[in-house]
């Protein structure tokens, strides 16, 4: 029978609780068994397509085009399987789907409540993925233990623990136990408070994973064990790392948890070197170098509205066996001073929307295309160097895209990025982009090509615009090579520039499928470009 592993967070938010969950999972699969992950957001929003950067950070893209939380890409980066419109819930979809019955009549003559009937909702949407025949489910729910908007949840969980039996699932608990400067003491009554919290709901968490900035001692894992009634040996102590997020699996398997689980599971397996994740850390602790790469973004203030960019672009220097240093660098002070680009060994220009800061992407597009320096575009990224070399190299005086004409109060008088066809009549904001997997043939003899090492190929997408087909040819005649190309619909994924050392966008997100021991093509060889120019 599939096991369920239920991952809880309490004291403060952001504690990673995706990334533990995700670690535990490599685990997993390392000593052989099948694992599938979901995330359960407790916010009423559909999903998170709609939601600011400032609000959600990124948007993690599945491949059947789901519009999901940042934490799948987190699950992507650190396990085999991959996650679909099937691994991530909230709150509004499950409300949805409930009143969406009831309008139908399949409730017909009922009371619609919480319990049963969005619980039962809830517990159906996990079962599902029973369907694929996983050894372990592992469910991580959004949030901290205590927000009201978790509580039906909680309650699901409890019920569907209750129902598969202790012999078939378990809770881990992720909670923070501080450290107070000023008294010098670790203190262990948030995390108590955290799963008294929990029991009144009557969940009782198996195994503690404690975030903690110093070592704990045993004084303070016993006192956890005691008054959390958790045994002793199953109280994980999880200290900030120095080097990686990538270093957590190491960090959890020396601390046994993996054999928690199997052996409450009472699934026998030999355990396996972790000789992937050791030779990751390897490279990260001692690079041959150092290379630095400019994101010029809209939101170069945000951790996490870029997250899969930033995490691609480290494994693209592992695969170098570099370091990454990662400039964040605002659109708006491109405009001011372009020559502040001098200072990385790459440009990278990543998808968005709206206006802000788009003449500054243009110009950092011109001033690596004429410096020589390293380019790649993502999305938007691709769309402002096909402006900027359709203005400054076509003679196409104005050119942009058609997205910012009603905000311009006019429209351009060249619009080589225009609305896709598709996409005309289309009105809802939600879930209507062209989303998901979609095909590309590489022409042979480009940049992509040499990366990719084959023809034909599939990227995840998430856009509205693309390039106009009208002005293909006069790119083209400039000598922009429009080496990717679209088989179904006849678009344009990717371009580049032959007489530059490395200068290749992409309409497509391949940071969604880059992992850590697997890095994508196009970073691998936008950063080998980076250091090749580093080392001059």
């Amino acid at each position: 029978m599939t096991k369920f592993v239920f991952v809880t967070g309490g004291v403060v938010s952001s504690l990673g609780k995706g990334i533990a969950a995700a670690s535990l999972a490599s685990l997993l699969e390392a000593r052989g068994l099948r694992v599938t992950m979901m995330k359960l957001d407790p916010y009423i929003n559909v999903d998170p397509g709609t939601m600011s950067p400032f609000q959600h950070g990124e948007v993690f893209v599945t491949e059947d085009g789901a519009e999901t939380d940042l934490d799948l890409g987190h699950y992507e980066r650190f396990v085999r399987t991959k996650m679909s419109r099937n691994n991530n819930y909230t709150s509004g979809q499950i409300y949805e789907s409930v009143i969406r019955k009831e309008r139908r009549g399949d409730y017909l003559g009922g009371t619609i409540q919480m319990i049963p009937h969005i619980s039962n909702e809830i517990k159906d949407r996990i079962r599902a993925l029973e369907d694929e025949n996983p050894d372990v489910i592992l469910v991580e729910l959004g949030g901290t233990v205590g927000d009201i908007e978790g509580l039906i949840f909680l309650e699901a969980i409890r019920q569907l623990a209750l129902e598969v039996g202790r012999d078939n699932s378990m809770f881990i608990h992720l909670t923070y136990v501080p450290f107070i400067a000023a008294a010098k003491e670790v203190k262990t009554k948030p995390t108590q408070q955290s799963v008294a919290k929990l029991r009144e709901i009557g969940i009782m968490p198996d195994v503690l994973v404690c975030r903690t900035e110093v070592d704990l001692q045993q004084e303070h894992l016993d006192k956890l064990s005691l008054f959390c009634n958790v045994q002793k040996d199953c109280v994980i102590v999880e200290k900030d790392v120095e080097t990686s997020i990538y270093e957590i699996p190491l960090v959890l398997a020396r601390a046994g948890l993996d054999e928690i689980i199997l052996n409450r599971f009472r699934i026998v397996t030999p355990s396996k070197p972790l000789t992937d994740w050791e030779e990751l850390i390897d490279i990260i602790k001692n690079p041959k170098g150092a290379v630095r790469i400019g994101v010029v973004g809209k939101y170069s203030e945000l951790q996490d509205a870029y997250k899969s960019i930033y995490e691609s672009l480290y494994h693209g220097g592992y695969a170098s066996s570099y370091a990454v240093d990662i400039v964040k660098m605002a659109a708006e002070d491109i405009e001011k001073d372009p020559s502040i680009l001098d200072t990385v060994d790459g440009v990278l220009i990543p998808g968005g929307f709206g206006s802000r800061g788009m003449e500054g992407k243009i110009l950092a597009a011109q001033y690596a295309r004429e410096n020589n320096i390293p380019f790649l575009g993502i999305c938007l990224g691709l769309q402002c160097a096909v402006i900027e070399f359709a203005r400054n190299v076509c003679g196409l005086a104005g050119a942009h895209t058609t997205e910012f004409d009603e905000e311009r109060g006019e429209k351009t008088e060249h619009p080589v990025v225009c609305l896709m066809e598709e996409q005309v009549t289309v009105e809802e904001k939600g879930g209507t982009m062209r989303l998901g997997a979609c095909p590309c043939i590489l022409e042979e003899n480009t940049k992509a090509f040499a990366a990719y090492g084959t023809k034909n190929i599939s990227e995840r997408h998430r856009h509205r615009y693309e390039v106009n087909n009208n002005y293909r040819k006069q790119l083209e005649e400039k000598g922009m090579v429009l080496s990717g190309i679209n088989p179904d619909i006849g678009v344009v994924e990717m371009i580049e520039l032959p007489d530059h050392p490395w200068f290749v966008a992409t309409q497509a997100h391949p940071e969604l499928k880059s992992q850590p021991v697997n890095p994508h093509p196009l970073f691998k060889a936008f950063v080998a470009a980076a250091v090749k120019k580093a080392e001059g």
